[in-house]
């Protein structure tokens, strides 16, 4: 039922509780007012005339209580504006501020200064690194399956990218990955890949990744990119694992044979070259001697052409003085007779005084063993020449 309904009564929300009372002054409701705001701003309750209780008025823009009250306000305001008006940027950080929501520029680490209320400012740490695995199966390029496992590393290079250019970046970084390693291991050959390819792949996939990352303006930087030891799938891991180890035994072989070679072939060349200095040195020492032997003839010749005679004789006494020098016994025959006469040299030496010194050796043993019985001829022990 409505308020005014006709035999509802007085339901009139504005009225008192009674059906006899009319509507609220307003009047009195706004001195009511300025009494509790006179109040609180130092303003003095009191009566007047006959109407009841009646408060001050709120001060006026020309009194000294709504002066002091903008003074206040205005003191407040420049207080927070002048603390809004500063910020600190870390030293991991970039300030990126934004006036009325548009990119303005990039603070760098320290006490920072903004326009408060227009101006915002977002901070983005970009020496965090973030990191995140990667691992497929793929096929290489001699028509091959290998499962291939990575890890990438990323930080934030330009803030303002990061957050303004690129919806997604992670997701790009991680979609950029894919193709990277997709187009990477379809160009290489599954020996390669499994061998010395390991640490030029991931060269290779970082650079391609940082160069898509780059084309969408992520804002990001790839700082390494690890592979882990590319391996073949577990249903054929056992042929993988004989090629390997007949690979392995082959350069195993090949580094022995290489050592042997390395071993054998100095050798024969310093024994070559040896072969050589001894040839060249047993033909100057050939020479020499015969140019020696020649000088020395020539020299005899020269003398044997002024006295023959006596030249033969000395020739003689020297070739008789060397062949006897090397015995001990000397048999001698005289002319004109039967006899043969045996001459003892050790025994005659040792008769000698300091025949030890002069060099002689002497061989006791045949003499003791041999006595000549024979009786003795003067006449037949005479030397002739």
């Amino acid at each position: 039922m409505a308020w005014n309904e006709p035999g509802g009564g007085n339901k009139d929300p504005w009225s008192g509780k009674g059906d006899n009372q009319g509507p609220p002054d307003l009047d009195e409701v706004v001195k009511k007012m300025q009494d509790k705001l006179g109040g609180l701003f130092g303003g003095k309750r009191g009566s007047s005339g006959s109407g009841g209780n009646s408060g001050s008025p709120i001060p006026g823009p020309g009194s000294p209580g709504f002066k002091g009250v903008v003074a206040i306000v205005g003191v407040l305001l420049l207080l927070f504006l002048g603390y809004k008006s500063f910020y600190t940027v870390a030293p991991a950080e970039r300030g990126v501020v934004m006036r009325f929501g548009a990119f303005k520029d990039i603070t760098q680490p320290g006490l920072n200064t903004l326009i408060p209320i227009v101006d915002e400012v977002v901070k983005v740490n970009v020496d965090q690194i973030s990191s995140f695995r990667h691992g497929a199966t793929m096929l290489t390029r001699d028509e091959n399956i290998v499962d291939i496992e990575l890890t990438v590393q990323a930080r934030i290079q330009d803030a303002a990218d990061y957050l303004f250019q690129d919806q997604n970046p992670e997701k790009t970084l991680r979609d950029a990955t894919e193709t990277a390693v997709r187009e990477t291991i379809g160009k290489s050959n599954l020996d390669f890949i499994l061998t010395e390819g390991r640490s030029s792949i991931g060269a290779q996939i970082r650079a391609s990744i940082q160069e898509t990352i780059n084309l969408y303006k992520t804002g990001l930087e790839v700082t390494s990119v690890n592979t882990q030891p590319a391996k073949p799938p577990e249903a054929v891991k056992g042929a993988f694992d004989d090629a390997i180890k007949a690979r392995e035994d082959k350069e195993k072989q090949e580094n022995q044979a290489e050592a042997y070679a390395n071993e054998i072939v100095p050798k024969a060349r310093g024994g070559a070259a040896r072969r050589v200095e001894d040839a060249k040195a047993y033909k100057s020492r050939v020479i020499a001697q015969a140019e020696g032997e020649t000088s020395r003839f020539l020299a005899v010749l020269k003398q044997y052409e002024q006295a023959p005679e006596v030249t033969r004789n000395r020739l003689y006494l020297e070739t008789v003085e060397n062949v006897l020098a090397n015995t001990n016994k000397v048999m001698m025959d005289t002319k004109d007779g039967n006899s043969l006469m045996y001459l003892p040299l050790d025994k005659l030496i040792e008769g000698q005084p300091g025949a030890s010194s002069r060099g002689y050796s002497t061989t006791s043993e045949p003499a003791q063993r041999q006595q000549d019985t024979r009786p003795r001829d003067d006449s037949r022990s005479r030397r002739t020449r």
